[in-house]
């Protein structure tokens, strides 16, 4: 596999207090098998589709107990160079740029509203093996309260070009890698309780939308939204038992028309 073009989301992992719990819960929904924890590397763990890596789980870090949350990590070429325009365009940054053996480099980031992300600069790990087939990533959109900053932050630190949806009903950008759109941008409304913070909301295809929520929320996940039909896919929002959030989408079973978008100058 290639390395991914700068800005371009290329792994996802998630913190887990309770580990076994969330391998269960996830190989029930998203139908994951799990290598060989890593304990060198703090017990990371490995998620599977078919035999080929799609996300990791790990246990929380000293202090941040009962915290889980979905991180996605964004493609470098040079993690110190991303962590000083991190800098530069009013971010902060988490986790100094850290190697990982031969793996790759890491930084970890918030944009000044507040969301957090990861980057990766890849070694001999190039991120997901598999995308946009059922139990792997399909889509990441950034959920913020404050999206002047994002729309700001994000295209300065990464050089993405921006369109924005033609919908008067949201407030809804993309961000672009060349001519490929990478993630989005969607502004937070009121319908978000005040305690929520903003995020990078995580997509995982599955094979059927309605089946994948059955099976969440029997297994203690909560429904957030949905299931829901678009001209992207059937989704459906959900936290799992231990309060991290993600979606589901069946990208075969749409319903109307594309939306248009037009730039941003």
């Amino acid at each position: 596999m290639d390395v991914l073009r700068e800005g371009t989301p290329c792994w996802a992992d998630a913190m887990f207090s309770d580990l076994e719990e969330a391998k269960s819960f996830y190989g029930d929904v998203l139908g994951w098998t799990f290598g060989e924890a890593s304990p060198e590397y703090g017990n990371y763990t490995q998620a599977y589709v078919d035999g080929k890596a799609v996300a990791a789980v790990v246990p929380p870090m000293p202090g941040q107990e009962g915290q889980s949350a979905w991180c996605v990590y964004l493609a470098s070429s040079d993690v110190d160079a991303t962590a000083a325009r991190i800098r530069e365009n009013g971010g902060e940054v988490l986790m100094e740029p850290m190697q990982v053996g031969d793996f790759g480099s890491m930084v970890l980031a918030r944009d000044p509203g507040g969301v957090v992300f990861g980057v990766w600069q890849a070694g001999t790990h190039k991120g997901f093996e598999a995308t946009g087939v059922p139990g792997a990533y399909a889509w990441c959109e950034v959920f913020t309260r404050e999206p002047e900053k994002s729309d700001a932050f994000f295209p300065a630190v990464f050089g993405y070009k921006t369109k924005q949806l033609a919908d008067p009903e949201v407030d809804f950008r993309l961000f672009d890698v060349g001519e490929a759109t990478v993630m989005g941008r969607m502004k937070m409304t009121d319908d978000f309780p005040p305690e929520v913070p903003p995020y990078i909301n995580l997509y995982f295809a599955v094979e059927d939308c309605d089946l994948a929520v059955k099976t969440a929320t029997e297994r203690g996940g909560v429904l957030r939204f949905g299931p829901m039909t678009s001209p992207f896919g059937r989704f459906a929002a959900l936290s799992d038992p231990q309060n991290a959030s993600f979606t589901v989408i069946d990208l075969t079973t749409t319903e109307g028309e594309m939306p248009k978008a037009g730039d941003v100058s």
